[in-house]
């Protein structure tokens, strides 16, 4: 098939990478524009963009697509379907209507669940045990168009976002490219989606990070895990910010201490009190430097068995 490709992140890179090596014909890329970022505020342009330009795939980067001017580009283009992965604008309902395969979104949950902006954070944050890929055809909802294909992936016990981003993106290139090829061969229809079963995964901001000590030791570590690397989970210590990186829930026989105060155990270091249960810190910290093992940071703080710190506001 002629395929339009639109992406941005990294995420997206793998598919677009799998479409230009497979039978299918790349004739155009649509990604975000470039940006400043670092330090220096140099202009960065999208890895997809960096990758198609490598290939020699022609790059289009609409600063909003709903015009005159677009519309006619994309009639010209004539080509068969859309494979679109994490390109980060909503598309028009006229877009869709274009290709005679429409939009063929990939998406990193198993829909219904986890529709939005950041479904691998919040399946970790919440706990989950399982999560997926799923290919659909875009219609005008928020991730409600039809189910092509899907892929169970389970999540690690220790597993953070960035590892399983990375881990679906790999995934979902394969999942892509079977879909496109079913589609080609008239061997693949979209099956609706049960509303009833929906949930959502909205986009995150600072504030998620927070830890709010009172919850469950368990609930807090699959928080640090699922919004590890952004925004990331920090709690306060003397009024600045520490952030926590990697922990683990444990069970320790010690007398009951109040949720957020930081005990010194003998055998596993920083333990954080939580209700119920205890975090064992693993890697943190603190504002202004750089990141350190939990056994650097009590050390730095001449902390030691027997004493006390309460964490958080």
């Amino acid at each position: 098939m002629r395929l339009v490709f639109m992406g941005t992140p990294e995420f997206a890179v793998p598919t677009l990478w799998k479409l230009l090596k497979s039978s299918h014909q790349v004739t155009s890329v649509f990604t975000q524009s470039d940006k400043c970022s670092g330090r220096g505020e140099k202009m960065t342009m999208s890895p997809v963009k960096k990758l198609s330009l490598e290939a020699g795939v022609p790059v289009y980067q609409p600063n909003r697509l709903n015009s005159e001017e677009w519309e006619a580009v994309f009639q010209s283009l004539q080509v068969d379907a859309y494979s679109v992965v994490a390109y980060g604008r909503i598309l028009p309902a006229w877009l869709l209507g274009i290709p005679p395969q429409g939009a063929i979104n990939l998406h990193a949950s198993l829909l219904p669940k986890y529709r939005g902006a950041a479904p691998i954070n919040w399946a970790i944050a919440n706990g989950e045990v399982i999560t997926g890929i799923t290919t659909m055809k875009i219609d005008t909802g928020l991730d409600t168009g039809g189910i092509l294909l899907q892929e169970p992936v389970a999540i690690g016990p220790e597993e953070t976002a960035s590892d399983l981003h990375d881990r679906l993106a790999v995934l979902g290139a394969d999942l892509m490219l079977r879909t496109l090829d079913a589609l080609e061969s008239r061997t693949l229809s979209p099956i609706p989606q049960s509303n009833e079963l929906a949930s959502y995964a909205p986009m995150l901001k600072k504030s998620d990070g927070l830890i709010d000590w009172a919850q469950p030791s368990s609930k807090i570590n699959d928080r640090i895990r699922g919004l590890n690397p952004w925004p990331g989970t920090y709690t306060f210590l003397n009024g600045n910010m520490l952030r926590i990186w990697k922990s683990r829930p444990v069970e320790i026989n010690s007398s009951t201490q109040a949720p957020g105060v930081l005990v010194c155990d003998p055998n596993l270091g920083g333990v954080v009190f939580c209700h119920p249960g205890q975090l064992q810190l693993l890697e943190v910290q603190q504002e202004g430097r750089k990141r350190i093992t939990a056994t650097e940071f009590l050390n730095g703080l001449r902390f030691g068995e027997g004493q006390t710190l309460l964490l958080g506001k």
